[in-house]
């Protein structure tokens, strides 16, 4: 059942030309990422200074960096740290936006107006500005990195929740389930999250495109993934200071962080039109 639901989700993404489009980018990253010892034309960290800075070639199909690595091969390694951001952010910000909105909607009073005002702090600033705080109070590094983007990402998806469960914390069949002698953590984790799944799914699908966003931010500040890990922030990092006669140590990266993010807006777009049945 759940093969035929998520094969038919499939079939309706791929009839909408935008939400195709993302599709197809999002699967060959992951594709990009599962064989990239397979695609990659070159080791991502071998130095090779006679061949420093050389352009786009049939042997280097993006050309070499300063220190002579291959461009090409930077790109499809670095495509795994852009999932191992995205893949741990979503498994941390989706539980944690999803409990704190429902539990807030469903009981009310002041415990949504704790909730909510810790909340609101949060999304007073702007994400990468405060992942920038907590990666400056936690340490440089890939995983303070993702720890502080987690922390920055989670706000919107628990304002969506509870905007969710104040719809449906009247409903009769949660009159049911009270009456019936469930329990609040009952009701919540067993009538009001599946409720709320489709909308929370569809915006870490959009709220992807911010998350790489923000890892290129963080390793073109130096303060994300250390070298030698070939992260496409970074990547633009250490090629802006040759860009203007060797344009492809930015433009590469560059292209892949447009092209990986506007992928994950239109998928979620098209995620948006499958999944709310006030779109159909």
């Amino acid at each position: 059942m759940a093969a035929r639901r998520l094969a038919g989700i499939i079939g309706e993404l791929l009839r909408n030309p935008t939400a195709a489009f993302g599709v197809i980018v999002v699967a060959i990253l992951l594709f990009t990422a599962l064989l990239a010892p397979v695609l990659a034309s070159h080791d991502p960290n071998v130095v090779d200074l006679g061949n420093a800075l050389s352009r786009p070639s049939s042997f280097h199909w993006f050309g070499t960096d300063e220190l002579g690595r291959d461009v090409y091969s930077r790109l499809v390694y670095g495509s795994r740290i852009s999932l191992t951001f995205i893949f741990i952010v979503s498994i941390i910000v989706g539980p944690v936006g999803l409990l704190v909105g429902t539990t807030a909607g469903y009981f009310g009073g002041w415990c949504d107006t704790v909730m909510m005002r810790i909340t609101d702090i949060f999304l007073s600033f702007p994400s990468l500005i405060l992942a920038l705080a907590f990666v400056a109070a936690l340490g440089a590094g890939l995983e303070n990195a993702i720890v502080a983007i987690a922390l920055t990402a989670w706000p919107p998806i628990a304002r969506l929740a509870r905007a969710e469960t104040l719809t449906f914390r009247g409903a009769d069949y949660i009159a049911a389930s009270r009456m019936q002698g469930a329990s609040a953590l009952r009701i919540i984790v067993k009538s009001i999250m599946p409720m709320c799944l489709p909308s929370v799914l569809v915006r870490i699908t959009l709220s992807m495109a911010t998350v790489i966003l923000t890892a290129a931010g963080l390793g073109f500040l130096g303060l994300g993934a250390q070298p030698p890990l070939p992260e496409w922030g970074a990547m633009m990092a250490t090629g802006r200071r040759y860009m203007l006669d060797n344009w492809w140590l930015v433009a590469f990266p560059g292209g892949a962080i447009l092209l990986v993010s506007l992928a994950f807006n239109l998928l979620g777009d098209g995620l948006r039109d499958v999944l709310d049945p006030k779109q159909k």
